[in-house]
């Protein structure tokens, strides 16, 4: 145990060497820092509790996701339908609670129509596909009505995709906004977790997460005035408000030419005619080919540009836009025609999100937790240090040698993973301090056990690593276990306690039985001792 081969114990202290130099940039400022090559400018990220931020806890309109699932079905349904050769006749599609109902109007064509319809429930993906839950039940109700009832399950699945997708978008948006390393996580079914460290005023972000920046060009209904169309719209139409003010109806047909799925960029810019704030777009080229088309065939007629269900402008189709661009103005602030730009190149959410829980912590509170954190590590780490040069002597100062190096690990690994450190974060750090100079008092224990027992200084030297091995690593595999649980089903500030820890224990084991060997090795080696001074 006590002979390392040269190539062996460089490779030790290259290992621990560079893994410490990684901590290296948390100790100079970020102006220099940003100066450094990329692959050195990892470093430590303060959490909201030791820099101040916002807090935001959203959650997905499990009732929106419900509604889109259901008009999807519906869709699908008149489509199914009229794609039947010869057509089936059919009356009242409609949405009712959880099913869509169609009565077929001949009971020649009811077996046709049902055995299509049945073509559309597909089995889940994933665990649930394996248990054999469907995305729709089609039953025959009797009298020529076919119900498509959307299961839970069904729901729960679309409900998941939808908080999936929207991690995606709200991390495009928040990136928008240039801030420094934002959280965002899933909580739960349906909920969203959002961090922003050093951000202290939520207001703006509120507002770009709030909407839903659901873009689609439509055409105006021009069949009715839109001051006309209250109480008898149109079924193909929808009667919606202009965003400006004063609000302005207007009758927009239902089927949409082009979405903002189909947009590559969004920019804002100014209009060179009147000078006000506008937001440049340009189509992809699915996009370009469908707006084209959509202008060609429509020369003179008005087209609605819809947001989140409300008509930001609605200009007259002149000539055929075929260059895949445009632009959109509707009286816009800069600010407001940026954030909308924002929005746009981010995409738009699956369904809306409303703001449940809300905090927004100083950075005085944060700079308190850290000072007390530091104080906590300060004294923890000074009364383990004085502990084991009182107990152990000279050994007591190799332990606390390869503890500082422990620690100076744990720093290096945290900044090469630009993990986030939270007040948890620095207790986990404290503790693995502990934990690391138990490893180094197991083995001291068994070196004067052996010593008792009558060994050579050297042999029980020697004995007592390779006979604490097997008790040192089942101590902290069992330990690892109990931090990977944590991480697994905590969050926030337990995770951050739960990946500091566990950290600390992969580099406990290695300090333990190749820092604090390799010390001892040398020293043995060069002193070639007739005792053993513990």
């Amino acid at each position: 145990m006590l002979y390392f081969s040269r190539w062996k114990a460089l490779g030790i202290i290259l290992t621990a060497l560079v893994v410490c130099l990684f901590a290296v940039p948390n100790f100079f400022p970020e102006a220099t820092v940003k100066t450094w090559p990329k692959w050195a400018q990892r470093h430590l990220v303060l959490g909201l509790d030791l820099q101040g931020g916002s807090h935001i806890l959203l959650e997905v309109d499990a009732n929106a996701v419900k509604k889109d699932k259901l008009d999807q079905v519906r869709d699908d349904v008149r489509r199914t339908l009229r794609d039947i050769n010869p057509r089936v006749q059919y009356t009242g599609l409609n949405v009712r609670g959880d099913s869509v109902e169609v009565r077929i109007t001949k009971d020649t064509d009811l077996s046709n129509a049902l055995a299509k319809l049945r073509e559309l429930s597909q089995p889940l993906g994933g665990i649930m596909g394996q248990s054999g839950a469907r995305s729709l039940e089609v039953s025959d109700a009797g009298g020529g009505l076919i119900r498509l009832t959307v299961p839970q399950a069904a729901i729960n699945d679309r409900l998941r995709q939808s908080v999936d997708q929207s991690l995606q978008i709200i991390e495009r948006r928040i990136n928008e906004l240039g801030t420094v390393e934002p959280l965002i996580q899933r909580q739960g079914l349906d909920r969203v977790l959002v961090q922003v460290p050093g951000l202290q005023d939520p207001s703006r972000l509120k507002e770009l997460l709030g909407k839903t920046a659901k873009l689609d060009f439509r055409m105006v209904d021009t069949s009715i005035p839109a001051e006309q169309a209250q109480g008898r719209v149109p079924a193909d139409s929808d009667l919606l408000m202009s965003s400006s003010s004063p609000k302005v109806p207007y009758l927009v047909k239902k089927e949409v030419l082009v979405s903002g799925a189909d947009l590559t960029d969004a920019q804002p810019g100014f209009d060179q005619r009147t000078n006000e704030p506008i937001v440049s777009f340009r189509f992809n080229t699915a996009g370009a080919r469908k707006f084209a088309e959509a202008t060609t065939k429509n020369v003179g007629l008005p087209f609605a540009i819809v947001l989140d269900n409300e008509v930001v402008s609605a200009p007259v189709i002149r000539e055929p836009i075929t260059g895949g661009s445009g632009q959109i103005s509707g009286s816009f602030t800069v600010q407001g025609a940026n954030d909308l730009a924002i929005l746009l190149r981010a995409g738009a959410l699956p369904a809306p999100l409303s703001i449940i829980e809300e905090r927004t912590v100083g950075p005085g509170l944060g700079q308190d937790s850290i000072a007390k954190g530091e104080l906590a590590a300060y004294v923890g780490s000074i009364l383990v240090i004085v502990f084991m040069l009182l107990t152990y002597r000279l050994f007591g100062l190799f332990a606390n040698i390869a503890v500082a190096i422990n620690v100076a690990m744990i720093f290096g690994i945290l900044s090469l993973l630009n993990a986030t450190l939270t007040l948890p974060g620095i207790a986990g750090i404290v503790l693995t301090v502990g934990i690391a100079v138990d490893s180094n008092v197991l083995i001291y224990e068994r070196i004067r056990e052996e010593l008792r027992g009558g060994r050579t200084a050297i042999a029980a030297i020697d004995a007592g690593f390779k006979r604490a091995l097997a008790t040192i690593l089942d101590s902290n595999i069992t330990t690892f276990i109990a931090a990977a649980v944590l991480f697994y089903i905590g969050t926030g500030p337990v995770r951050g306690f739960a990946v500091t820890f566990g950290i600390g224990i992969l580099t406990t084991v290695f300090t333990a039985f190749t820092v604090t060997r390799l010390i001892v090795a040398t020293w043995v080696r060069w002193k070639r001792p007739q005792r053993v001074p513990i």
